[in-house]
């Protein structure tokens, strides 16, 4: 199967209207069941999928009768679209013989190699706030179970009212140049040979340029003298907001001070451009997978855009 994504990087074009209005309208979330889709998540985030990878996303009616333990995701026109746990499906309320089924599961890196926008941002949007729930289950101020409402959108404590909502981590992400190189890093358990771009959570009290200059320097001993924010990417592993930018510094010898990364160094546009063809032989670099922000930042360094 080959890839249907048109945009520079996945999890960003075509997503569902979230219709918020809606997460409290228990009519009208009954009635969008009905007609509506489901994807369906195992425990490990996987979703469903055909015998060739492609999305299977069955009627919702055949998994339950209402959707009281699903996630509403929004609208596709006047087509609702829920997820559902795996784990959560009774095969003896559904309508149809695809809830007693075992199908394929993809994981979500591999769907946005294959799948339409479409179906990657949704699962994209399943898996963040699935594995959001599923690690808050209980409340952390007095560790009351929690009760899902809002069509799944909010976790409520019976116990002392407190309200929890899904969690987001932003993150810059950052393409740092000395105007002829490009720094990229390393992390330990990456294949050989693998390198991309730089990149740290924000901290409380910080900005998002103050958290470039620091992340860099901290991973790499590189000074960051300015920095332009370019683009975003949801980046649901599990929960991160990738913000990335653009940044400036001097020709600074990079090493790494500490264990974040296992090696920082400065990259020719050639070098750079070799594996972007895949031409940098047995030996040479390997960058960041197409799906990610990281990979079109690099490309777009590249282009000289």
């Amino acid at each position: 199967m080959t890839s249907r994504r048109v945009a520079p990087f996945a999890f960003v074009e075509a997503p569902l209207d979230r219709a918020e209005n809606l997460r409290d309208d228990d009519a009208a979330l009954a009635r969008l069941w009905a007609q509506g889709r489901a994807l369906v998540l195992d425990g490990e985030g996987r979703a469903w999928a055909t015998a060739d990878g492609a999305l299977l996303a069955p009627c919702a009616t055949q998994l339950a009768d209402g959707p009281d333990e699903a996630l509403f995701l929004g609208l596709r026109g006047d087509e609702g679209w829920f997820a559902v746990r795996e784990e959560a499906i009774d095969p003896d309320a559904g309508r149809g013989p695809v809830a007693a089924l075992a199908p394929p599961r993809i994981d979500l890196r591999s769907a946005a190699a294959q799948w339409p926008d479409f179906e990657a941002t949704a699962f994209a949007q399943a898996r963040a706030v699935l594995h959001w729930r599923a690690r808050h289950r209980y409340c952390g101020a007095c560790g009351g179970a929690l009760a899902y409402r809002r069509a799944g959108w909010l976790g409520w404590c019976g116990a002392c009212g407190l309200e929890h909502y899904p969690r987001t981590d932003p993150a810059v992400i950052v393409a740092v140049s000395d105007g002829e190189r490009l720094l990229l890093g390393r992390s330990p358990g990456w294949p050989p040979r693998r390198y991309s771009v730089l990149a740290g959570f924000v901290e409380p009290g910080e900005s998002l340029e103050q958290t470039v200059v620091r992340e860099v320097f901290e991973e790499s001993s590189v000074r960051v003298r300015g920095c332009r924010y370019l683009a975003s990417q949801p980046w649901p592993f599990p929960s991160s907001l990738m913000l990335g930018f653009e940044a400036e510094a001097g020709p600074d010898v990079p090493h790494c001070p500490s264990d974040e990364l296992e090696d920082a160094r400065w990259f020719t546009r050639d070098e750079v451009g070799a594996a972007l063809r895949g031409e940098s032989g047995p030996e040479g670099l390997l960058l960041s997978p197409s799906i990610s922000i990281s990979r079109w930042l690099i490309e777009r360094w590249h282009a000289g855009t």
